[in-house]
């Protein structure tokens, strides 16, 4: 998750500037359609942010970002490069712990009453193989969305690749079973710190077998003979993965869906669970 320079929470943020004094400012001149608008921004902004790393302290990444806003229904439209502006000005800064204060700024120069942030990033965890001991980086697609009306809310995601192995086809064959590579897409909302190495590992754990970026023969014959022995339908991982996440008292909501790149058909399989946590419950 994205972490901030020492400094940066000290740093206030600069004004936004404004038009130049008689320049006309046609987003803000009335529409007489009497329509709000529930999302109006910038979409795809690749920008670097730094990310926590539990091993290595820090890594650098790029992002994908969207950056939006609401629009009264009396305006034409919003200024968009006050979105750049504010990207801009947090840059090098752009956090988990100021996501709260970008989003503020968003409304305040936006002259909106709520606000949507969005991160979408690779992040790479190094990770060895099961016999040989090979050591390479193996690439996970995370996520970060933060709203803020009268109430701030944040998401964090993450997909995280897997094999699955039919316990239909396994049951019914005489030799072998078919597999595929599964995606699965976590995401929650928690009241204290959640690694995403954490996060990722408690998923890895739901499927027949990992997936590695660097595999050996003996690897090879390991996780195929895992997966082989560890059969498991869509709907058994998103199960398992639920079974994780409700043990983690840190974790208030989640919502995990798996879909399986078929081998043999031609669709995708697809399974999705949506919760409260057991605390939350009560």
């Amino acid at each position: 998750m994205s972490t901030n320079n020492n400094n940066a929470s000290s740093r206030p943020a600069s004004r936004v500037p404004r038009p130049a004094a008689g320049m006309p400012d046609m987003q803000k001149s009335r529409d007489n359609r009497n329509i709000a608008i529930d999302k109006v921004g910038v979409k795809d902004i690749r920008y670097p942010i730094v990310v926590m790393d539990k091993s290595k302290d820090q890594q650098q990444t790029v992002a994908r970002i969207n950056m939006y806003v609401d629009l009264p229904h009396h305006f034409k439209g919003t200024h968009m490069s006050r979105f750049i502006e504010i990207l801009n000005q947090y840059h090098g800064q752009i956090s988990i712990d100021r996501m709260n204060t970008m989003l503020s700024d968003m409304k305040k120069h936006l002259e909106a009453s709520s606000a949507h942030l969005e991160l979408e990033f690779p992040y790479f965890i190094e990770k060895q193989a099961p016999v040989s001991g090979a050591r390479s980086l193996m690439e996970y697609q995370c996520r970060m969305q933060g709203s803020l009306s009268e109430d701030y809310d944040f998401i964090l995601g993450v997909t995280v690749p897997m094999t699955s192995l039919c316990p239909c086809s396994k049951e019914i064959s005489a030799r072998g079973a078919h597999n595929q590579r599964s995606a699965v897409k976590v995401e929650i909302r928690y009241t204290d710190h959640v690694w995403l190495e954490d996060l990722i590992e408690w998923v890895e754990e739901c499927g027949s077998a990992p997936v590695f970026a660097l595999l050996k023969r003996e690897d090879e014959k390991a996780l195929t003979e895992q997966a082989y022995d560890n059969p498991m339908f869509v709907e058994d991982v998103v199960r398992a993965v639920t079974q994780r996440l409700l043990k983690v008292p840190e974790v208030t909501w989640f919502r995990v869906a798996c879909e399986n790149f078929e081998s043999i058909h031609n669709h995708s399989a697809y399974a999705m669970v949506e919760s409260q946590n057991s605390t939350e419950r009560g």
